[in-house]
C-alpha cells in the first residue's frame, strides 16, 4: 500500500565494471537488471580517481574523464532506448572516507581538474558552486580500506542512512545493520537528510533505494528533492522506512 503512494523508485548508489575495479557488470548490464527489477531510474556512482577505479591513472585528465564516464554513458544509452532514467554521479574518496557526489557532469569534471586533489572542505565548496550535492556514503562502515571513521557534518548535505550492502539479507559483504543505525542517528542528530542506496556492484541486486511520489526529471531535480525536504521513502530491499529512518510498519527506527 505504501509503495502505491511512492511509485517512482531509484537506485542511488551503483557501480559499473567500465570504471569501478570492484564491479562485475557493465553499465548496460546494470541498467538492464535494474529495469527488470522495477526501478524507474538509477544513478551511476563509480569510484573516482582515489577510489577503487580501473582507469589508467597516467592518462591526461581530459582523457581520464572520458574513460571514467563510459560506464554511465553505456548505461544511459541503453536506458534512453528502454525507458530507464540514468543519471550521473560519482563516489569520491578521501583517505578511505567516501562521498556520493550528485549534480555535476562530465564537462564539469573536465573543466575542474582542481577537484582531483581537493580537501573535503574544498570539495564541498566546489560542488556547491556547481549546484551539486555531497552525501556522506556509509559513514560508519568498518573495512580494511577505511583506516578510521571521519565525520564532516559541516561539509556534507546529507547522509547515506541506508546502504543495502549493510542490511539486506541478500548481502554477503560489509553486512552489519548497526552501521545503518549509526548513520541514521548521526544524520538526525545533525539535521542532515537521509538517502538510501544499494552500493551494488553486480546484476545480483539488493533492491535498495529511494521512492518518490513523482518522477524525477534530472540529477539536479534529485538534488532539489533531497535538499528541499520533499517527501520520499527509503529501503534496504527488505523493509521500507520514512525519510527519517522510521520503519513504516512498526514506527520504530531502523
Amino acid at each position: 500500500m505504501v509503495r502505491e503512494d511512492y511509485p517512482y523508485f531509484y537506485e542511488t548508489h551503483l557501480h559499473t565494471s567500465e570504471s569501478s575495479r570492484c564491479a562485475n557488470n557493465s553499465g548496460e548490464e546494470m541498467a538492464m537488471a535494474c529495469k527488470e527489477a522495477g526501478y524507474t531510474g538509477i544513478i551511476v556512482t563509480d569510484h573516482n580517481w582515489y577510489g577503487n577505479n580501473c582507469i589508467d591513472g597516467d592518462l591526461p585528465w581530459q582523457e581520464w574523464v572520458e574513460e571514467y564516464c563510459k560506464g554511465y554513458e553505456n548505461a544511459k544509452k541503453w536506458g534512453d532506448k528502454n525507458g530507464l532514467q540514468v543519471f550521473f554521479g560519482y563516489e569520491s574518496a578521501y583517505k578511505g572516507t567516501e562521498f556520493l557526489i550528485y549534480g555535476v557532469d562530465k564537462l564539469w569534471l573536465k573543466e575542474h581538474y582542481e577537484i582531483k586533489d581537493a580537501s573535503v572542505e574544498e570539495q564541498y565548496r566546489l560542488i556547491h558552486e556547481a549546484g551539486g550535492m555531497v552525501i556522506h556514503a556509509h559513514p560508519f562502515r568498518a573495512a580494511d580500506y577505511i583506516p578510521q571513521t571521519r565525520l564532516f557534518p559541516d561539509y556534507v548535505d546529507g547522509v547515506e542512512g541506508i546502504n543495502a550492502t549493510h542490511s539486506s539479507h541478500l548481502s554477503t559483504n560489509h553486512n552489519n545493520p548497526e552501521w545503518d543505525r549509526q548513520a541514521i542517528r548521526y544524520g538526525l542528530e545533525h539535521n542532515l537528510p537521509l538517502t538510501a542506496g544499494s552500493d551494488v556492484h553486480s546484476t545480483f541486486l539488493f533492491g535498495g533505494g529511494m521512492a518518490f511520489k513523482r518522477k524525477l526529471t534530472s540529477i539536479q531535480d534529485f538534488c532539489k528533492a533531497i535538499l528541499s525536504g520533499e517527501d520520499y521513502i527509503i529501503t534496504n530491499g527488505d523493509e521500507w522506512f520514512s525519510k527519517k529512518g522510521e520503519d513504516i510498519r512498526k514506527g520504530d527506527r531502523v
